[in-house]
């Protein structure tokens, strides 16, 4: 009967626990997206934060491995189907993440994703290798990737680094930088006070 007591009170720490992060997600997407207006509308039309709540429910279940991973495929792609954004249950993702749109997002299994970091439409965090390692990119936090850039590989892009729209990055990205173009160059490395604004799209900064 205690056990059973102590898993109760475990499921609802949990779920206090989920719905804590999930208010952190819409204040951290209000903060960034100045088209809504209200809680309510984020929490109700934003694809971007449908995507990575159902993302950590998949993820959960990819982490129990065995006869949980089929699931958790199906899970992915049923929010794959319902958003425009594909997220490997695999694939680590931190907190407070926006993607902004959503639509055509695609991170692969051995991703990592930091805290705060900022996506818009059409990024793809991919592999270049058929391997089973660690094959896709490393994000650290307070990242912004501009539409439709392409981190390729097992690269790793420094905190508080912008990337532009469009770019292709296959070599690191130190911190505190910009880059920008194909295959993507580092064009500015500065201290954080005197950055662009880091939730502006970096196309802005080509």
């Amino acid at each position: 009967m205690r056990g059973g007591v102590g898993s109760v009170r475990g499921d609802i720490a949990s779920v206090r626990e989920d719905i804590a992060a999930m208010r952190e997600d819409i204040d951290a997407a209000m903060l960034r997206d100045p088209a809504t207006t209200s809680r309510l509308e984020m929490f109700l039309a934003s694809p971007g934060l449908h995507a990575i709540w159902v993302h950590r429910v998949a993820h959960r279940m990819w982490q129990r491995g065995g006869r949980w991973r089929l699931p958790a495929r199906l899970v992915s792609q049923a929010a794959r189907t319902a958003t425009g954004v594909e997220i490997h249950p695999g694939a680590q993702i931190g907190k407070r993440f926006f993607i902004d749109h959503g639509m055509g997002v695609v991170i692969g299994e051995t991703a990592e994703v930091g805290d705060d970091v900022m996506i818009y439409h059409g990024v793809t965090l991919g592999g270049r290798s058929m391997d089973r390692v660690k094959r896709h990119p490393t994000v650290g936090n307070n990242v912004t990737i501009g539409a439709g850039a392409r981190l390729l590989g097992p690269v790793t892009v420094g905190e508080e680094s912008q990337v532009g729209a469009n770019a292709v990055v296959v070599r690191d990205v130190p911190s505190y930088s910009v880059a920008v173009g194909v295959p993507a160059r580092v064009r500015s490395t500065q201290p954080a006070a005197v950055q662009p604004d880091p939730w502006a799209d970096p196309a802005l900064f080509i």
